[in-house]
């Protein structure tokens, strides 16, 4: 009996930590930063687009600073520069939500891995796009961000994984930082809008609690 009794404790005690993760993760969405009143100098425009999980920001081709330009692989007729960071082994071998498994889930969340940025290339706007007005400074400060965002070579350049890409349209690069249960790919672009001075959640490993303060 004694025995069932503590298994049971251990089983509560494990329940409770998702549980804690979730309640924590919901208030700190909910929590908002940079409310401040919109800049009359908003002048340029960037977009947020989620896949029902996923979370990508996107700017205009002209928008984006020459240093992350650089190295990039783009076309003259693709207008548009849609960025997004995650687990490497979980971008690379779950290309549809059909292929996931338990394994590579676990490992993104729980383990230290090395992560990819997504850049996906478009011709036009795409119409679920969200669309946020911004200001030259916080536009200068997401190209910051999306710059360090990038794994350098010894020789200074950015990393394409070849033939990695899902479509002809998009590619991987080798990124920096590591994918975890509280740095996750909406906590990635979460947090590209808290360092740029834009209203961003306070942390959140969701893709609605971003999208939620742009409706």
């Amino acid at each position: 009996m004694k025995l069932l009794r503590r298994a049971f404790k251990g089983f509560l005690c494990l329940l409770l930590i998702p549980v804690a993760y979730l309640i924590i993760a919901l208030v700190l969405t909910l929590t908002t930063v940079n409310s401040g009143g919109q800049s009359e100098n908003t002048k340029r425009t960037i977009y947020l687009s989620t896949n029902g999980v996923h979370l990508d920001v996107i700017l205009s081709k002209e928008d984006v600073n020459a240093m992350v330009l650089k190295d990039l692989r783009y076309y003259k007729k693709e207008n548009y520069l849609s960025f997004g960071w995650g687990d490497e082994n979980f971008y690379i071998n779950t290309p549809t939500w059909g292929d996931l498994t338990f394994s590579n889930a676990f490992k993104a969340m729980f383990l230290k891995s090395s992560t990819l940025l997504h850049v996906t290339r478009y011709k036009q706007k795409q119409s679920d796009w969200v669309e946020i007005k911004v200001t030259d400074s916080e536009l200068q400060k997401l190209n910051t961000y999306l710059l360090a965002a990038f794994k350098r070579d010894k020789a200074g350049n950015k990393q394409i994984l070849p033939n990695k890409g899902y479509t002809p349209i998009d590619d991987f690069y080798k990124a920096e930082g590591s994918y975890t249960c509280f740095n996750t790919c909406n906590s990635w672009v979460n947090t590209a809008f808290k360092n740029s001075g834009l209203k961003a959640c306070l942390w959140t490993p969701f893709d609605f609690g971003l999208m939620g303060k742009y409706d």
